[in-house]
């Protein structure tokens, strides 16, 4: 179930899965529980920093994304991502951020989802993921 690849330093990804498509803010909610829940219970009591979704981009890329305690956004978008940038600028109406950590307001994460679900290949939960930059204030 956990991937091998990992460094015996950081905490293993759990499985990667297909992307289902989202056609409604209601079944996007119902996947954001879903993945919330998944992720409580593989987390335990394990303190950690870091722990979200990775989506795995259809046209290449991975976007790291996490929520905090205030339930603002951060998304780290690896190099091979930077294509889907304004995609996110479209779909969020934010500015792109001067580094790769976008900080976004919580209110943001359903349409965020359904703006990039066609464009998502996979996803699995990470259970520790170093964000470039994080001190980012979100729009």
């Amino acid at each position: 179930m956990f991937n091998e690849n990992q460094q015996s330093d950081s905490a293993p990804d759990l499985q990667e899965h297909p992307w289902i498509s989202l056609e409604t803010a209601l079944d996007v909610e119902a996947w954001m529980d879903l993945q919330h829940r998944e992720l409580q219970q593989a987390l335990g009591d394990k303190p950690t920093t870091g722990q979200g979704i990775c989506l795995t981009l259809v046209h290449g890329g991975e976007l790291y994304l996490h929520t905090n305690s205030d339930g603002d956004v951060l998304l780290d978008l690896t190099e091979e991502a930077q294509w889907v940038a304004p995609v996110l600028t479209a779909v969020t109406h934010s500015t792109p951020p001067k580094g790769q950590v976008w900080g976004l307001p919580g209110h943001v994460l359903v349409q965020l989802i359904l703006g990039l679900n066609t464009l998502i290949a996979s996803s699995r939960l990470v259970l520790r993921h170093q964000y470039k930059g994080a001190r980012v204030a979100t729009a």
